[in-house]
């Protein structure tokens, strides 16, 4: 059975794109999430008999940094898809892997999901497409363990989703054609384990009930149309303000972009970025002058990205 599965894998090579996301969305902590227009594109090749080696070269975003070991998380996905479709992973297989990498490391976009989400899609498609979306998810979400940013990036657009004991269940919609992310993204990297450290055991019961009704109104207001509720769904009470001190830019940072007329704005993910919401050019306008100039009384040097919400996730673009 191995020495099949080594037959009909070996020199096989696939190639999957996979977007970024922003988890939470200011209310939605660990539940909401949003796939965005920057991409990973990350190609594969089985080898059979390299006794394990794994060799791996990075172009862009975490060049130099990305370990080429199976602790990667786009191998663990990889590896975890061929176990789950295979029952097991024949011994000495190896990798050879290239990315071409646009998504940030430790900014908040997922570059961690994405990573994840690709292996997983990349070992769906060794597998012959052997598991459900359902299943994937699953996969993904265990690894990364939580599915917010993991749910977004492999379905696309808008995600609601939650982790339980039959499995993920995730609901998406589709982001609006002129709805546009409005990232400032600090050089200052943030991990998530600092960030998740910061917050408290207990929350106040008003504050776990204001973030409740944000989500539930932004939510089926996203749903809906109602995107003027983005102001709501992005006002948190649960993380942001006790992030804020590990991070004490992000009230001003936040602050001036919802002053600036956004739509909404909040901390993407753990952070360092930040997140606005807009619908017009003069919005846009409004919302980076306002950025740069908080950047500025805040010390916090970045950059200004523009984006549009992706409303396809990750996907196979090449297999040979």
């Amino acid at each position: 059975m191995a020495a099949r599965w080594l037959a009909e894998l070996d020199g096989s090579r696939v190639t999957v794109e996979v977007p970024a996301s922003s988890a939470n969305l200011g209310a939605g902590y660990d539940c909401l999430g949003l796939a965005l227009a920057i991409v990973n594109r990350i190609e594969v090749e089985v080898r059979a008999w390299s006794r394990g080696a794994i060799e791996l070269t990075v172009e862009g975003e975490g060049r130099d940094e990305l370990t080429d070991d199976r602790e990667n998380r786009f191998v663990r996905g990889l590896e975890a898809t061929l176990r789950a479709s295979r029952g097991e992973l024949p011994e000495g297989v190896g990798w050879r892997i290239s990315m071409r990498n646009e998504i940030p490391l430790a900014r908040g976009l997922g570059s961690s999901a994405a990573a994840t989400v690709g292996g997983v899609l990349a070992g769906n498609a060794l597998a012959g497409e052997a598991l459900s979306m359902p299943e994937l998810l699953r996969i993904a979400s265990e690894i990364e363990g939580h599915p917010d940013n993991a749910a977004a990036a492999l379905l696309g657009g808008f995600v609601v989703s939650a982790a339980g004991d039959a499995g993920v269940e995730a609901i998406r919609f589709d982001a609006p054609r002129d709805l546009r992310a409005v990232l400032f993204i600090p050089e200052l990297r943030l991990s998530t384990e600092r960030m998740r450290a910061a917050l408290p055991d207990a929350v106040p019961l008003g504050d776990a009930v204001a973030n409740l009704g944000a989500v539930a109104v932004g939510v089926a207001g996203l749903a809906t149309g109602r995107y003027d509720l983005l102001s709501r769904l992005t006002a948190d009470r649960l993380h942001e303000p006790y992030r804020a001190s590990v991070y004490p830019q992000l009230p001003r940072m936040v602050g001036a972009a919802r002053g600036a007329g956004a739509l909404g704005a909040c901390l993407s993910g753990a952070g360092s970025t930040i997140l606005a919401f807009a619908d017009s050019m003069a919005g846009i306008t409004r919302i980076e002058a306002a950025f740069f100039a908080a950047a500025a009384d805040v010390d916090l040097p970045g950059r200004v990205l523009v984006v549009e919400p992706r409303n396809t996730g990750g996907r196979v673009t090449a297999r040979t």
